[in-house]
């Protein structure tokens, strides 16, 4: 059996895609249809529970009489602020598909030179299989 790409979180064969983070997913190539990419911007949740918790405890350093703590109040209400509009760099790249079917997600990577590898690779089987080969 022919392996077009072997990584930690994936596997691409002649036959099946395997996504291997988390339970493992299992597709068989002949059997996917309209494949396509997505991109997506990762969840902003983290940055808004950071910044509140550097906010509270700003605001509660600032309280205290103490100049040290003042500004180290001032710096973490700073922070905060400069954690909630800063441009979020994490994508989330997705192939998603149409499989026996139902629209699944087939594989999932927030490293684009990866998501690229195993892209190459799966469009690489999917013609190959089509060719007959």
């Amino acid at each position: 059996m022919r392996t077009y790409y072997r990584g930690p979180d994936a596997a691409v064969t002649e036959e099946l895609f395997i996504w291997q983070s988390g339970p493992v997913r299992t597709f068989v190539l002949v059997d996917l249809r309209d494949v396509g990419r997505v991109e997506q911007e990762a969840s902003r949740l983290g940055r808004v529970i950071a910044a509140l918790l550097l906010a509270v405890a700003g605001g509660v350093w600032v309280q205290l009489a103490l100049p040290g703590r003042w500004y180290a109040g001032v710096g973490a209400l700073i922070a905060a602020l400069a954690i909630l509009v800063w441009p979020p760099r994490t994508r989330r790249w997705m192939l998603r598909a149409a499989y026996r079917g139902d629209e699944v997600t087939l594989y999932s990577s927030v490293d684009p030179r990866v998501f690229n590898q195993v892209t190459r690779a799966l469009r690489r089987a999917m013609e190959d299989a089509r060719l007959g080969r």
